[in-house]
């Protein structure tokens, strides 16, 4: 393989590392509240057995805000790039967790968690930032695994600082004992300490995160700059270039190029075309459609099945000798432990989750395709759902959280597996990069609607089967919802994604390379020829679709008598591609004035002199 086919294949480590960087927080702050809510709500005056249904309400308050800017927040980041929306909404996310720690009432927890859920619009624009980052299939299941890690080390460290950092004046008096905040705010420490992750977060994107929106790449970011001065101090290695797409061959002042010149992606007819707003149509294709539905599915039965579970530990023991009991099915008890063992079990999970995210799913995404495995997921799913509940029949509290720890296990290797293979099934469903921002903004807002529904549903049933002695109601209720939910997974097509043109251009350059070092088997002058038009494919590339099609025309409509010879027009593009490349090369001589190059001629050069200063400097031009 050759090198430029090598440098395609690699992941850029750096800039994924800083993304996971900044998305570390944002778990942390989402799952520390599952241990501690139902004694929250307890806190409220809140009776036991109504704990669950404003669980579920408030957990659905969170989606059904983040549903309202989910949309709003992809198409900001659409327009004004990837990396200022990602700060700020780290930002806002950061405030709101601080004050939900600081509710004392059941109005003001709701208020707060809202915020939370208006202001959480990072996690679909990471993902197109990762998708930017690498358009590669065969690179995807890598790369969108890295995210779905960060959140499962992230529910390591969450539960807890959620269950064990919580009244902390009652548990630790010698450490907290002389703090009266803390003691009138008991679950405002968990908050205080998770928003010094989100400042490290913020701070690494503001400095050393990289714009990959393609029209915000050239733009002076400030940001950088202050990281690449704070950090030359530190290293002895020449500074490096900014990372950019932006093609060489641009001008210095974008817009202006000479008549013989080829236009460049900062002319203006480029730069028109790439500030059009997509329509909707593009976003809402037939395999994004019902990816759309599979994703919202899953989130709603998967979430809900998260949420539930603390309640149901918590809820009290039923003996089955009591007389209301009447197996298999009439049973109404739960675990009865507090939140500190919550948080301890969910952090075995998190454990869990990390290592089969990071050694098992890449390999087993590629070997079996990510499909293949979304539908081995959704089949498991019921039945884990279905065998929950009776794990409360168990005699004693190690048997009870020994299954129940293995029933998590499997739930949570099937979410670690569909999410991010749903993620990449939408991802390359998408009709192009432009629209990625937005698709994932409208996935973020109709996911956030199976968010709430689900740990809604799931709230106002457990409460509904409690009072009528059937804890079954509500687990097998998601069963049910994970059983319709796997249905439009049969209808899914696994796409190509964006990496197909960047293969082309790898290919280009291998074979220029070989020719460069004399394996084509031909004389110097023909190895030179055959190199040009591989040269000139890759600057149509760079340019505006439009303004391609149009030269591509423009060549077709020649004579063929006009083309090079058969042993210079011989490259291993398509035949299409190669009748379009065959032009007759000619000297462009300094001045570039009448009469010296033939009439309609193209100038295919460094664009040293026509495209930059309107005064040719020589070079070659194709006709």
């Amino acid at each position: 393989m050759a090198k430029g086919a090598k440098r395609a294949l690699q992941l850029p480590k750096q800039q994924l590392l800083i993304l996971a960087v900044c998305r570390f927080a944002e778990p942390v702050a989402m799952t520390s509240v599952y241990p501690y809510i139902p004694e929250m709500i307890q806190s409220f005056n809140v009776r036991d057995d109504k704990v669950a249904r404003w669980a579920g309400l408030m957990s659905a308050t969170f989606s059904l805000s983040q549903c309202l800017t989910g949309i709003a927040w992809g198409r900001a980041s659409d327009r004004f790039g990837r990396k200022p929306i990602i700060i700020l909404a780290l930002t806002c996310t950061m405030i709101s967790s601080i004050l939900f720690g600081f509710s004392k009432n059941l109005l003001w927890a709701f208020i707060t968690r809202s915020l939370q859920g208006l202001s959480n619009g990072n996690v679909g624009i990471i993902r197109t930032a990762v998708a930017e980052l690498v358009p590669q299939k065969e690179l995807q299941p890598r790369a969108f695994s890295i995210m779905p890690l960060v959140w499962n080390i992230g529910s390591i460290f969450g539960p807890s600082f959620g269950g064990s950092l919580v009244h902390p004046v009652e548990r630790y008096p010698k450490i907290f004992g002389k703090f009266k905040l803390l003691k009138e705010y008991p679950f405002a420490l968990p908050n205080l300490l998770i928003s010094i992750l989100f400042m490290c977060g913020i701070t690494a994107g503001f400095l050393f995160l990289h714009e990959t929106l393609e029209e915000k790449k050239s733009h002076r970011d400030y940001g950088l700059l202050l990281g690449k001065f704070l950090t030359n101090s530190c290293t002895r290695r020449s500074p490096r270039r900014a990372w950019s797409n932006v093609e060489e061959s641009d001008p210095f002042l974008s817009g202006l190029s000479s008549e013989l010149s080829t236009p460049v992606s900062g002319s203006s007819p480029a730069v028109k075309l790439l500030k059009q707003s997509p329509g909707w149509a593009e976003v809402f294709s037939g395999q994004s459609n019902i990816n759309l539905v599979v994703y919202t599915f899953l989130a709603m039965h998967s979430v809900a099945y998260d949420q539930l579970l603390p309640i149901f530990m918590h809820y009290p023991v039923q003996s089955i000798q009591d007389s209301d009991v009447h197996l298999p099915w009439k049973f109404a008890g739960g675990f009865g432990i507090d939140s500190n063992r919550i948080g301890l079990l969910f952090t075995f999970y998190g454990v869990f989750g990390m290592l089969i995210q990071f050694f098992v799913f890449p390999p087993f995404a590629r070997r079996y395709g990510v499909l293949n495995c979304l539908k081995a997921c959704c089949l498991t799913f019921p039945l884990v759902y279905v065998a929950t509940p009776f794990t409360a029949l168990l005699p004693t509290d190690s048997s009870r959280q020994g299954i129940m720890m293995l029933l998590m296990l499997i739930k949570g290797f099937c979410g670690i597996f569909a999410f991010p293979c749903s993620t990449i099934l939408l991802t390359n469903s998408a009709a192009s990069l432009k629209i990625l921002g937005t698709l994932n903004g409208v996935a973020t807002s109709i996911s956030a609607i199976g968010r709430a529904a689900g740990p809604a549903l799931a709230g106002a049933t457990f409460t509904k089967g409690v009072d009528i002695g059937y804890v079954v109601i509500s687990w097998w209720t998601l069963a049910l919802v994970a059983i319709v939910g796997a249905i439009p997974v049969w209808f899914l097509v696994e796409m190509e994604g964006f990496g197909g043109d960047q293969d082309e251009d790898e290919s280009d350059e291998e074979e220029e390379e070989d020719e460069e070092e004399g394996g084509g088997g031909g004389d110097g002058d023909d190895a030179k020829a055959s190199a040009i038009p591989a040269a000139e494919a890759r600057s149509r590339k760079s340019s505006a679709p439009s303004i391609a099609e149009e030269a591509v025309e423009d060549d077709e409509e020649m004579p063929e008598s006009r083309f090079l010879t058969p042993a210079t027009a011989t490259t291993s593009q398509s035949p299409s591609r190669r009748q379009s490349l065959q032009l007759r090369r000619v000297s462009s001589p300094i001045g570039l004035g009448p009469g010296i190059i033939p009439a309609g001629a193209r100038r295919y050069s460094s664009d040293l002199g026509a495209t930059r200063s309107g005064l040719g400097v020589g070079g070659t031009s194709y006709y």
